[in-house]
């Protein structure tokens, strides 16, 4: 398929891409590696009249550590991410979910602030700022405001970004002391898309007690969600198997399970379960380890 015709443009500043959103306004769309609207404007799903290329702002890729946080550039690459020595030894989960994003090539080119601004249900990304309780960072027109990832994600496909703002960083907290994190999926095999995906992070107290957990998960409903009835069921607890195997019994509580060709709502429940335990056990080994 041929996308309609559009104009294109490429703003070298965060500025100008602004000014780009203001002039056009609806008629106006951002991209960022493409992967994911380059195919909806090919099958006419989306039909911007003005292409806004962010991908040309040098100041929006960058990866460095800032006080107790590292701070991540919007068009930061996935392989960016997957490779960064800095990100490896202080915030680990990230870089292993990116590994596991689509192919080489796609992670040459799709984008951690294109990800999560477009909020795909089944993307990886989410469920590590969910769980990692990241910051997103946007930029409109009355300048710069900050949203934790718990208020980001809105519903399918939908974010607490408005239409004059830009996704231009990401801020997530240094791994602590006692501190274990994990990310397992189960890929769909031929979009490498989440089927159920799960990131965990599990805090140990000086008795080995759990003092904090927090479990994204992806796949499983119309937008990615922090399992709070699994996290509430492992504080305070001494965390062996059956301890942690019971806990995810809730992994899916309360949420609308998808339902697809490929899995039913029954089959994901049982994989949010499934891969919710896998994540906080490897998660905890970690810690151990």
């Amino acid at each position: 398929m041929i996308p309609a015709q559009f104009e294109y443009h490429a703003p070298t500043s965060v500025q100008e891409a602004l000014q780009l959103l203001r002039t056009y306004g609806a008629d106006a769309k951002l991209m960022a590696g493409g992967h994911s609207l380059l195919p909806l404007m090919k099958f006419r799903l989306a039909t911007p009249a003005h292409l806004v290329d962010l991908g040309r702002i040098p100041s929006l890729r960058y990866i460095k550590e800032d006080g107790r946080q590292v701070a991540i550039g919007a068009m930061a690459t996935h392989w960016m991410i997957e490779s960064s020595d800095l990100l490896r030894q202080r915030v680990p989960l990230l870089p292993e979910a990116a590994a596991q994003i689509g192919d080489v090539q796609v992670r040459n080119m799709g984008t951690i602030g294109g990800s999560l601004a477009h909020a795909d249900p089944a993307a990886d990304y989410p469920a590590a700022a969910l769980a990692l309780e990241a910051e997103i960072v946007a930029e409109g027109p009355g300048g710069r405001r900050t949203i934790g990832a718990a208020d980001f994600f809105t519903g399918l496909y939908a974010t607490a970004l408005t239409p004059e703002e830009i996704l231009v960083e990401i801020r997530v907290p240094l791994q602590a002391a006692r501190m274990g994190t994990a990310y397992l999926k189960m890929a769909h095999p031929a979009s490498g898309f989440a089927v159920v995906g799960v990131a965990a992070l599990v805090t140990l107290d000086a008795q080995g007690r759990c003092e904090r957990a927090r479990l994204g998960v992806t796949g499983v409903g119309s937008v990615a969600y922090r399992a709070r009835a699994t996290e509430d069921r492992l504080i305070g607890k001494a965390l062996d198997a059956k301890t942690v195997a019971v806990a995810a019994e809730s992994a899916a509580d309360g949420v609308d399970v998808n339902a697809d060709v490929f899995a039913s709502s029954e089959y994901r429940r049982h994989l949010a379960i499934v891969f919710v335990r896998r994540a906080v056990q490897k998660a905890l080994d970690r810690v151990k380890g």
